[in-house]
């Protein structure tokens, strides 16, 4: 007989025994019911996790059956957090397959829900690459969802951020300024009726966004009647440099054929940039990256975007230095990105650009192109080297390093930490010069 053949009547059998009660000898208490105490009986807490979607879970752990047609898909992703965590990790796959290719209208709708839960994470990598995807490739569906204003301000500005987004920028625009507003309902319905503090009330949920758009893009007429009604949300300086431009008589306003040409181009882009294979930057990070080993700065143009390829992951590969420097000496053109935990919850990412290789050989590498940066709380420093004797740092017990100590990262009792002190770079690119512990480093190779 074919064992399978007996899996049917194990798993009825099994179900029988969860039915009866007789056999119960654990309990495990999920959701915020009051305790129940019986000291003859195992106890098990699992608040997060509803006791209706428990119990699908047990039915399928018992009976090896999990028939998802009858379940809406809300229920859906709350058995795939729960089954995450209860580390039931053969369930992942299974659960994201199935919204993937049955329930994709729903989650376009609710894009912010599926995004979040996506990225709360590393556990549920196809939801991943499926909000990357649509984010890059198919953006208009999200500001088109029914809940655009409600998704979060991450989730917006890597939309407003996508250079592939196959909507004109003064639509973008547009559907920030809904964004900025839906997130303030106290707001009145007409421009007209703001007060000073209605305005500053805008300013401040936009500030992080006004940056991103891309004001080159729209013509006189579109800045005239989209923008100009918004511009005391603007800070004063780029109101002064948009409208310094705006009224230049030689501006040329962009053509629709230069605005499909350039969206053809930057769909190319877009697709490449989600190619990154990273567990820190994102595709932004490699667009802005990319601008700065061209010599250009943030609000530059630019048709051009660096493949990067992960040669070298501390997590995976070692965090000691000569595991780096075995797998990443003399190669060519590499970037290091950096993670460092100053504080709990840090955010912080420090990293520099290494046109010319890395050795072991206890001497400074020389170069006028280097630089180094850092990526925190949405404020981005980039600080050139000054001393192209000493721009690169290849002592061969340390890890990837630039200029004396501009970033220097070493071993300490058994850790790996990483200071920055300024001296061969033109600026300091954190706020202090003390150590920290390193959380995981990549370097790629630069193409």
């Amino acid at each position: 007989m074919v064992d399978n053949k007996l899996l049917p009547k194990l798993s009825q059998n099994l179900l029988e025994i969860l039915d009866d009660e007789e056999y119960y000898d654990i309990t495990i208490e999920v959701g915020n019911d009051p305790d129940k105490n019986d000291e003859t009986l195992v106890h098990i807490k699992l608040p997060n996790i509803l006791p209706e979607i428990f119990n699908v879970i047990l039915r399928y752990i018992y009976g090896g059956k999990l028939s998802l047609e009858e379940y809406d898909v809300l229920d859906i992703i709350k058995i795939l957090v729960a089954a995450n965590e209860l580390n039931l990790q053969e369930l992942f796959p299974y659960l994201e397959t199935f919204l993937i290719e049955n329930k994709t209208s729903w989650m376009e709708q609710n894009f912010d829900l599926v995004y979040r839960t996506s990225f709360e994470n590393n556990s549920f990598l196809q939801l991943q690459k499926y909000c990357t995807d649509l984010i890059i490739k198919e953006p208009i569906k999200i500001f088109n969802s029914s809940n655009f204003s409600s998704i979060s301000e991450k989730l917006f500005t890597s939309l407003i951020q996508n250079k592939g987004v196959q909507i004109s920028e003064v639509q973008v625009w547009e559907h920030m300024i809904k964004w900025g507003i839906a997130q303030n309902p106290e707001l009145p319905s007409k421009i007209e009726s703001y007060s000073k503090n209605d305005f500053k009330t805008l300013k401040n949920t936009l500030q992080q966004c006004i940056p991103l758009i891309r004001f080159h893009d729209l013509t006189s007429k579109e800045f005239s009647e989209k923008v100009l009604p918004y511009k005391k949300v603007f800070p004063k300086e780029l109101y002064k440099s948009l409208l310094k431009d705006f009224l230049n008589n030689d501006r040329k306003p962009i053509e629709q054929t230069d605005k499909l040409e350039q969206c053809v181009t930057n769909e190319v882009i877009g697709t490449n940039l989600k190619n990154v294979d990273s567990m820190i930057i994102t595709f932004q990070h490699v667009e802005l990256i990319s601008k700065w080993i061209d010599g250009l700065e943030y609000m530059d143009k630019t048709n051009n975007s660096y493949e990067f390829k992960l040669i070298f992951r501390a997590s995976r590969d070692g965090f000691n230095p000569k595991d780096f420097h075995i797998i990443c000496d003399n190669q060519s053109r590499t970037v290091t990105t950096v993670t460092i935990i100053k504080v709990k919850d840090s955010d912080e990412i420090l990293g520099g650009y290494n046109p010319i290789g890395w050795k072991s050989n206890n001497s400074f590498g020389i170069t006028k192109s280097s630089f180094i940066f850092s990526f925190k709380n949405n404020n981005n420093i980039l600080s050139r080297v000054i001393n192209d004797k000493k721009a690169i740092n290849n002592n061969p017990y340390n890890g990837p390093s630039f200029g004396t100590s501009d970033i220097n990262l070493f071993i300490f009792f058994g850790f790996l930490r990483v200071r920055c002190v300024r001296n061969n770079y033109k600026k300091l690119i954190r706020e202090n010069d003390k150590s920290s512990f390193v959380e995981d480093f990549e370097v790629f190779q630069i193409s």
